[in-house]
């Protein structure tokens, strides 16, 4: 899943993408240009199963993050639209921190109206991108339109309605096939977010108001260069952290998108992949390999917490807790899966 970090100038976004990816922004960056980068969601039951089985290899799942240029309010290119229009989910990264050495775009800090702003230039952004469309839908309409541009005007009409009033399409419930008529379009405001104010040391843990998540990209900073795990965890205390920011930024983004992880265990590799929750066992098996999910037989499911008792699979298998299922199996959150299959 693709994640777009959004905001202003000198609000983070540059720092934070760093911290999560590990990869440096280049001074050669063009004017407009977007970077991508990947982060490890770190997983206590992936470190678990590893200290278990001792395999050669550990990976953790991973969300892809598209560092976008800057947001300018009233600006007319808006460059920061077509890849966020890529992303599954818009991370907004909001300055609540006073820094006077740090210029404000605005001339002061004032997350709150920062935040409308951005709220307001991503309704612009899809008001236009609606009103285009639809005037060539109507041009089209001269030469006699077909049922599926006569379903698309007539939702493209409700979006523009609500974009007037200030609302984020996100609002209107569509159905399956109204889904699927407007899907090429990409609106940003269907696009699900999360707002992150980065805020200073003596802000760490005040609550600025629901759906909002905080972080000190400075301390996280901080942390991130503490390399003794004790000398971290105290530090961690010490500004009253109980793990640190970006390991819950990366969770929470996670479940925002409706994911789950389900694993794979052995002396090769412990391993934890995501898949939708609701995903069927094939569908689960196609995320490894699409043999698998082509040529499913069934799968044998051990419950992580079944695991973690017994602390070993023979254990388990005795305990009569392995289950076998076929194909029509809802995998569920922590499962460590060995899938069965032919082609």
């Amino acid at each position: 899943m693709k994640i777009a970090i959004l905001g202003l100038a000198q609000t983070g976004k540059k720092t934070l993408f760093t911290l999560l990816t590990g990869r440096s922004v280049p001074g050669t960056r063009k004017p407009g240009e977007a970077i991508e980068g990947m982060a490890a969601i770190r997983d206590e039951r992936v470190d678990a199963l590893a200290a278990l089985y001792q395999p050669e290899k550990t990976v953790y799942a991973e969300n892809q993050f598209l560092l976008c240029p800057d947001i300018t309010e009233n600006s007319k290119t808006r460059d920061w639209m077509d890849p966020a229009r890529r992303c599954d989910l818009l991370l907004l990264l909001i300055r609540a921190f006073d820094a006077p050495e740090v210029f404000h775009p605005a001339g002061s800090v004032d997350p709150e109206r920062d935040r409308a702003m951005i709220e307001t230039e991503l309704i612009l952004a899809d008001m236009q991108m609606v009103e285009t469309r639809l005037a060539r839908l109507a041009k089209e309409k001269k030469g006699g339109r077909t049922p599926g541009q006569a379903l698309e005007e007539d939702i493209l009409l409700r979006f523009n309605a609500a974009l007037g009033e200030e609302k984020p399409l996100s609002t209107l419930p569509l159905e399956p096939h109204e889904e699927q008529a407007i899907k090429g379009l990409a609106l940003v405001t269907r696009i699900p977010v999360i707002c992150a104010y980065n805020v200073g040391e003596n802000d760490i843990g005040k609550k600025f108001g629901p759906a909002i998540f905080t972080i000190s990209c400075e301390i996280e900073k901080e942390i991130a260069a503490i390399a003794d795990v004790a000398e971290r965890q105290e530090f961690m205390e010490a500004m009253g952290l109980t793990e640190p920011s970006l390991d819950r930024i990366n969770a929470a983004l996670y479940q925002a998108l409706g994911l789950m992880s389900f694993y794979t265990a052995g002396e090769d590799e412990c391993r934890a992949w995501t898949i939708r929750r609701g995903s069927t066992a094939p569908v689960a098996g196609g995320k490894i390999h699409s043999d698998i999910e082509r040529g499913f037989i069934r799968v044998e499911v051990i419950k992580y917490h079944d695991l973690m008792a017994a602390r070993s699979e023979q254990a388990v298998k005795k305990a009569g807790k392995m289950q076998s299922n076929g194909r029509d199996y809802i995998i569920e959150d922590g499962d460590i899966c060995h899938f069965l299959f032919n082609v």
